[in-house]
């Protein structure tokens, strides 16, 4: 069970303000020095995001391409309790019978940002965070075979694994994805779903019917993972045209030995993604 990977702890240092240091060190260079914003790459209303593009002073004369995120932090009890206990002022927006809308304008101590700063920004960090034309794919078991499958067998796709958090990674390579699933593979599966939740109850106290436990189709590298993550927690990735619960896997595949050989996989490419590409050149979309 891998809980972290080189990205997240470096993700995690980001936050937790590196060796200790919570604010810039006395004469070293804001890290947003000149900022000018370039273009707004993303933003999500739901995630409460934002991603810009923009350029910063590097040494005092050059620039630097930097791309910031902001993103709202959570709510915390004791934040909130200073907050509402203090009479805070509130701007009435709506009201109708018992239900009212105001706003209010926390003070500045309580109204933080989380703000990740990428700096030297290259094309390939400022392309990843532009929106991108999202197109569903609706890959038939010969699709797999014909235009999936070399795909990934020509290297174009990383699987590289950089970004983990709760995950159960398989010890048998091969093992690419869902499609190479069979019965054979049911002890592996169940194995990897009770030793899961019996981990998990163990360091954190999270029952196994308070998790969601999932494979991605399309997977983020080509050696099979499954994750686990609480149920009251909206992770990326969790939409019903890439997540397949475990226990459905199992599931279809005690029904038939080839489900996943067989069966129409439907999920969602970005339009600048190679195998997208790939399904345009084999007229499939």
């Amino acid at each position: 069970m891998a809980e972290r990977g080189e990205k997240r702890k470096r993700e995690s240092e980001a936050e937790n303000g590196g060796a200790g240091d919570s604010e810039t060190p006395a004469g070293a260079e804001h890290p947003l020095a000149g900022f000018k914003l370039q273009s707004i790459l993303r933003e999500s209303a739901r995630d409460k995001t934002i991603f810009l593009h923009g350029q910063v002073s590097g040494d005092g004369k050059s620039t630097e391409d930097a791309v910031v995120i902001l993103e709202r932090a959570p709510f915390q009890v004791e934040t909130v309790t200073r907050l509402l206990g203090n009479n805070p002022e509130l701007k009435l927006q709506l009201k109708n019978d018992i239900y009212s809308v105001y706003h209010l304008n926390p003070p500045p101590e309580l109204n933080e940002m989380k703000t990740t700063i990428i700096r030297p920004a290259t094309e390939k960090h400022i392309k990843k965070y532009v929106r991108q034309e999202l197109y569903l794919i609706q890959e038939t078991g010969e699709d797999y075979k014909n235009i999936t499958l070399p795909f990934i067998e020509s290297g174009s796709f990383s699987i590289k694994v950089d970004d983990l958090y709760l995950i159960a990674i398989s010890h048998p390579r091969g093992i690419k994805s869902l499609r190479d699933l069979n019965e054979d593979h049911l002890p592996l599966l169940k194995n990897i779903q009770q030793e899961g939740q019996a981990a998990i109850l163990k360091k954190y106290g999270v029952k196994g019917n308070q998790l969601r436990i999932y494979l991605h189709y399309q997977p983020s590298y080509y050696h099979l993972h499954v994750h686990f993550v609480a149920l009251g927690h909206e992770a990326p990735g969790i939409t019903v045209e890439r997540a397949h619960l475990l226990s459905d896997v199992i599931q279809n595949l005690e029904l038939d030995s080839q489900y996943y050989t067989k069966c129409t996989l439907t999920y969602a490419l970005r339009a600048d993604e190679p195998l997208l590409q790939k399904f345009k050149e084999a007229g499939k979309c």
